[in-house]
């Protein structure tokens, strides 16, 4: 017999656990910058050494830390279920975890691409800097969507939505979109769990939701337990 399927979205509450450092602030800016400053393509043409170095810093930051409870209790979930991850993050937390299939929404801070091929993509963990180049002499950018950018994986993670057998919210408040938007791909009976300290969805939005008012480490392990033992 097939493993159900589960869906996991998870956002910047997932990661903050582990030390990561929420990129928004609640004035809105990014690290005391103005988002557009450095999660534009217009801030790049700008200002690139602001913007590299921005993104160096946030590289340097993911290789001290590790995963919390709630990274390890979704790798653990692929003992029972077949699961895929869908995650606005763009740090490495959920495969450092063990998650074997995790699909990064807004891209992943230790990859670059060229500026001109965007489909040439490296892996990196160190500093980027003006001066680094692909072979044809194009400068590299951090492989990040950046606001006013097309979300390439977004079709690719609709269609792993519409195969939910459960869903589970984590540490997102679903209001960024178009990653909101994947909640609506679900088929109509699914069951859905949101986890969040501060749940800003109610039961009676959707169908089959349970609302589990905890973080990401302590709520996940309990519902991971919860799914495995039924």
């Amino acid at each position: 017999m097939p493993k159900q399927k589960i869906v996991v979205l998870t956002g910047a509450g997932m990661s903050a656990e582990s030390g990561l450092k929420t990129f928004r602030d609640e004035n809105g800016l990014w690290e005391g910058h103005d988002v557009m400053q450095v999660a534009s393509p217009q801030g790049f043409a700008k200002n690139p050494e602001l913007v590299l170095e921005f993104y160096n810093q946030r590289r340097r930051q993911l290789l001290n830390v590790s995963p919390n409870k709630g990274h390890l209790a979704l790798a653990e979930l692929e003992q029972a279920f077949d699961v895929s991850i869908i995650t606005q993050n763009v740090d490495n937390l959920h495969e450092q975890a063990g998650s074997s299939h995790v699909v990064h929404l807004h891209g992943e801070l230790f990859k670059v691409r060229s500026t001109v091929d965007e489909n040439h993509i490296l892996d990196w963990k160190k500093n980027l800097i003006l001066g680094d180049t692909d072979e044809n002499g194009h400068q590299l950018r951090p492989h990040i969507v950046w606001f006013g950018e097309m979300v390439p994986m977004l079709k690719t993670a609709a269609e792993i939505t519409q195969q939910a057998d459960i869903l589970i919210i984590v540490g997102t408040s679903m209001q960024v979109y178009p990653a909101a938007s994947l909640i609506h791909y679900t088929p109509e009976d699914t069951p859905i769990y949101f986890i969040d300290p501060r749940p800003n969805i109610k039961q009676s939005d959707f169908k089959n939701l349970s609302i589990i008012p905890k973080t990401a480490s302590e709520g996940t392990p309990e519902l991971v337990e919860q799914l495995i033992n039924n």
